[in-house]
């Protein structure tokens, strides 16, 4: 009898149920890693081809595997002096895209944070005009209005500097547009503490806005950054002097040399591995500041 109610017991005892499969969800994972190595395709494709000869490659067009040639292609794409004065290399212009990069990114910050901080927190007239002035630069892109830009820097004699790359092109109205935004987030109740206090301009700035800014600047750091390290009209334009030559640059630019020997023969693979070599500092930046990045675009409570 017990034993009837055991088992009478046990198969009232329900089995959970087993989880629905969500194929939505699937679906969407699916779609975004479709995606992804849609994307990635072409950098593994450059990858793998960088690691051949040129001779290969110009007989057997793009690789879709490992070569054998891999690190003596990269170190005579970083190390190897070349161009039409064989004196540059691509570790001088890995440096001067970086110069490039850094000098848009902190020129941008600097001029942007000032514009957009005397645009929300100094009251004068037209304050707000200027702004809309400062923001309908959007609708004027580099390509617009690069012969009056180097028009002057010629003028000033700018041309094949750091100075003439970066000075003409740090005021960014993006950069003032984010800021302002942020700065006009910020509650009032600091402002007037900080007047209690006796904090001047200056000193709210620096010691208040600033360290609340911290996501912002990261995110816009990005931004600029990218922005200046892939330029490649401008610094055309600008630069003709092969020691300023940017490494964007440089891969237009080593496909203009030719392997010796008369055999007419475009350095492919160096090609290759100074476009993936272009790529790394900017992901190094994005992953290095992603966190940032994100909590600086989306954070709204400050």
């Amino acid at each position: 009898m017990a034993d009837i109610q055991t088992n009478s017991a046990a198969s009232t005892v329900r089995r959970p149920r087993s989880k629905p499969i969500r194929w939505g969800l699937i679906g969407n994972h699916a779609i975004l890693i479709t995606g992804s190595l849609f994307m990635l395709l072409p950098v593994l494709l450059a990858f793998f081809t960088s690691t051949h000869t040129d001779v290969t490659i110009h007989k057997e067009g793009v690789q879709f595997f490992f070569g054998s040639e891999g690190g003596s292609n990269y170190h005579d794409a970083m190390f190897k002096k070349g161009g039409f004065s064989q004196n540059v290399d691509g570790a001088r212009m890995m440096v001067n895209s970086l110069i490039l990069g850094l000098g848009f990114a902190v020129g941008k910050i600097i001029i942007s944070m000032m514009a957009a901080y005397a645009i929300v927190y100094f009251r004068f007239r037209f304050g707000t005009f200027a702004f809309w002035i400062i923001f309908t630069t959007l609708l004027l892109p580099l390509e617009v209005r690069i012969l009056p830009s180097y028009e002057v820097v010629q003028s000033l004699g700018m041309l094949n500097t750091y100075s003439g790359l970066i000075i003409p092109l740090i005021a960014s109205a993006t950069g003032t547009f984010f800021f302002r935004q942020f700065f006009r987030s910020v509650p009032e109740e600091l402002l007037e503490a900080a007047r209690i206090d006796g904090a001047g301009p200056f000193k709210f700035f620096v010691d208040i806005l600033f360290p609340l800014s911290q996501t912002m600047i990261a995110a816009i750091f990005i931004i600029m950054f990218v922005f200046g390290w892939n330029q490649y009209l401008w610094p055309t334009l600008m630069t003709t002097d092969e020691s300023m030559f940017t490494l964007v640059r440089g891969v237009k630019q080593i496909m203009q040399a030719w392997v010796g020997g008369g055999n007419d023969i475009p350095e492919y693979s160096g090609a290759m591995a100074l476009a993936i070599l272009a790529m790394a500092p900017p992901i190094a930046i994005v992953i290095f500041f992603q966190n940032w990045f994100v909590k600086g675009l989306t954070e709204s409570d400050k």
